[in-house]
């Protein structure tokens, strides 16, 4: 520390010197003394500053992780947390919370915030010691667009909580809003210097096959795509994690797939529904893979993970898969992965239009059956019979054993259609096993979707 230069010795002078000399050094002791706590803070798992995530696909946990990360480059002590753990109680006692809050469908909340949008925020919490900040995460496209960020901000500012800065929506990824908040964090952070956030690089892959899954469905033609990397190895991926593709036509928001292979496998296989648009012309993504694109052109592809529907902890416990259509992709990901692994206590439940064209992956699943890699396959095929029969009506179903798996410890993961299956499935297993215990299962992690 520079001392600052006397030039007398009147005795006045000297005293202003030595207060002002002493106040320096107890400023500075001062902070080094709240930087010690606040690292012994983050040790002890305690935090000044909380990055709250409610995410989806992974996206929202994944930036509240590089936020935390930047907070505590700054010498800060900083947490992410799901939502799903935040209650009422840790809410009266945080100082400074940042939100990063996913919408899910039509602007509902996503599922680990399911609890608290229907419980904390129906009450009237007094919010008046809260600083916070919301990054909304959404999709233009859709009618509520950030619909649970905008509700999220809209209640901490009616119950008295004080923004740090204005809400920033991203639709689709948007970097100059990401930059936007990455900026407002490193001012927080008194940190200038922390590196972008950027997403994996796109690499270039191929198709290696392409094959109609669905020949003659009443339904759009679905295909099943396989793709290798033009040059570099196979990267790495588990069951549960997605493929981002960017299309020619539209390179700047990439389109995401279940990945339904396992790099065992020695490929990256998709299930890509052939979107139209009014006018009747290809969506640009899926009408480049399954119409447009040649065996030799070049498919820009990057994978992310989507630790939301991976196994993880779930790995030894029973599977229940759900789901209809494409959904299938995500489905057949793990059952492979636990078949692999030696676990055959795997259930699927699938449903799509008729058994003559669209029962997807046929062979396949009858051969798992028939090898004990799969303990049960029922399946609902909506046109085949003069009343519709769908997904869910198999869970209401099967409601008995479905309560004897879960009561095992089984897990469910639901994926597919987000318009009539999701919401179908979702109140035939709250009907089945209860809403606090279906509430139960999903803080837990045995409750998992992946819906579009």
């Amino acid at each position: 520390m520079m001392m600052p230069t006397l030039l007398t010795t009147e005795p006045a002078r000297w005293g202003s010197a030595l207060a002002l000399s002493g106040g320096y050094l107890a400023m500075c002791f001062a902070l080094w003394r709240a930087r010690a706590a606040a690292r012994q803070k983050a040790g002890t798992g305690e935090a000044d500053w909380l990055v709250i995530h409610a995410s989806q696909t992974g996206s929202a946990e994944y930036l509240a992780g590089q936020t935390a990360a930047t907070l505590r480059l700054g010498g800060l002590s900083a947490r992410a947390v799901c939502m799903s753990e935040l209650d009422a109680d840790t809410l009266s006692r945080a100082g400074r919370i940042l939100f990063i809050a996913s919408t899910y469908g039509e602007g509902d909340a996503p599922d680990t915030a399911a609890r608290f949008a229907g419980a904390t925020m129906g009450t009237a919490a007094d919010l008046s010691h809260l600083h916070y900040a919301v990054l909304a995460l959404g999709d233009s496209s859709y009618t509520n667009y950030c619909g649970f960020g905008r509700a999220l901000d809209g209640w901490l500012a009616a119950h008295g909580a004080t923004p740090l800065f204005g809400r920033i929506d991203v639709d689709r990824g948007n970097a100059s809003a990401l930059a936007e908040w990455q900026h407002h964090i490193g001012r927080l952070a008194g940190t200038s210097d922390a590196p972008d956030w950027e997403a994996p690089s796109y690499g270039d892959w191929r198709i290696v096959q392409r094959v109609l899954a669905n020949p003659g469905s009443a339904g759009a033609p679905l295909y099943r795509v396989a793709l290798v990397p033009v040059e570099a190895a196979l990267p790495p991926w588990e069951a549960g994690d997605l493929a981002q593709v960017s299309a020619p036509a539209d390179p700047d928001h990439p389109r995401e797939y279940s990945i339904a292979s396992l790099p065992s496998e020695g490929r990256l296989e998709l299930l890509v529904r052939l979107q139209r648009r009014e006018d009747g012309s290809p969506g640009a993504a899926s009408g480049w893979l399954c119409e447009t694109a040649a065996l030799d052109d070049v498919i820009r592809l990057r994978i992310r993970a989507h630790g939301r529907f991976r196994l993880n902890g779930n790995a030894g416990r029973a599977l229940i898969a759900i789901g209809n259509g494409s959904g299938l992709a995500g489905l057949r990901a793990l059952v492979k992965a636990r078949i692999d692994a030696g676990k055959g206590d795997n259930w699927l439940l699938f449903g799509e239009r008729n058994a003559a064209h669209d029962f997807l992956c046929r062979d396949e699943l009858q051969g798992w059956l028939a090898s004990d890699g799969l303990a049960r396959l029922d399946l609902a095929f909506s046109r085949d019979q003069s009343t519709p029969r769908y997904v869910q009506h198999l869970v209401r179903e099967h409601a008995s054993l479905l309560c004897s798996w879960v009561e095992g410890g089984a897990a469910i993961y639901v994926c597919g259609s987000l318009q009539g299956m999701a919401g179908g499935v979702h109140e035939a297993l709250t009907e089945v096993l209860g809403a606090e215990m279906l509430d139960a299962l999903t803080a837990e992690g045995r409750y998992r979707r992946d819906v579009y």
